[in-house]
């Protein structure tokens, strides 16, 4: 048993050195087991799925606005990628912008370039620069490969329940089961959710760094999240929450956009100040 646990281990520890890559945009490593090959026809299909089974908006003004924005965004991370010379990370990549009739407030950016954005949203996002805020947010969700990192923590973190439940396999039957549960809140609170706020929060300054380079004021994120934080309703304590909070959001997002502006500046976007 002992040594089934330093295989597995030892298995473990190569398959995070071989799938270890880089965030271009930030730098930042991240564990990827899942390559773009493989994800991106399973998201195409998804995509066509999701439009069969919602109405997509008839408001051609909107539609064409919304349009025009996504447009701008995808030269903005073209312009991008080319100047630092990334474009192979953009190879098989099929962008393509819908507005969908649906109340909710909500928007996505599918791996390999299939952006969504509600009509339930605009009630919120009323100008151009909050809209590229918000499709800029999901478009860096795509360019940092969050859904198929995601993937890959959740193959870790099952392998690590195979693991603790080898570990105690000779415990009693009633301790087995607590520490399974320990495992399972622990990689919960300490691994995954952590993660995604992590990824909310790279997403934040990676779009706000796309919507400067497309002309749109990054201050305009701020803004963003000063409307959805006046909405009211209660949010959860952020160490039990997929997603940073709009506060500690907002404090970012107005750090960070100096930056944006210095980055966009370079492309010849100039914000006055």
């Amino acid at each position: 048993m002992k040594k089934m646990n330093k295989i597995i281990i030892a298995l473990l520890f190569m398959a995070a050195i071989i799938s270890c890559s880089t965030v271009k945009m930030t730098g930042r490593k991240q564990f990827n087991m899942v390559p773009n090959s493989q994800i991106f026809p399973a998201s195409f299909a998804q995509y066509n799925g999701f439009l069969q089974e919602h109405k997509v908006s008839q408001d051609q003004t909107q539609t064409e606005r919304i349009n025009r924005i996504g447009k701008r965004l995808i030269q903005a991370v073209e312009q991008y990628y080319k100047r630092n010379g990334w474009e192979k990370d953009l190879a098989g990549y099929k962008w393509e912008v819908n507005l969908v009739d649906d109340p909710q407030m909500n928007a996505f950016c599918m791996p390999g370039g299939k952006i969504v954005y509600y009509t339930g949203l605009l009630k919120v996002t009323t100008t151009d620069g909050e809209i590229a805020a918000v499709m800029g947010h999901e478009i860096s969700h795509a360019l940092a490969n969050h859904g198929a990192e995601r993937m890959s923590m959740a193959y870790g973190q099952q392998l690590g329940a195979v693991l603790t439940m080898l570990a105690t396999s000779k415990s009693k039957p009633e301790d087995q089961k607590k520490w399974m549960a320990i495992y399972g809140y622990g990689s919960q609170l300490g691994v995954m959710l952590p993660f995604s706020r992590k990824h909310e929060a790279e997403a934040d300054k990676m779009g706000q760094i796309l919507m400067a380079i497309a002309g749109y004021n990054p201050d305009e994120a701020v803004d963003v999240w000063v409307k959805m934080s006046k909405m009211g309703g209660q949010q959860p304590p952020e160490i039990l929450s997929t997603h940073p909070s709009n506060q500690r959001r907002m404090n970012n997002l107005r750090k960070w956009a100096p930056n944006a502006k210095r980055i966009a500046k370079q492309y010849g976007v100039i914000f006055d100040k």
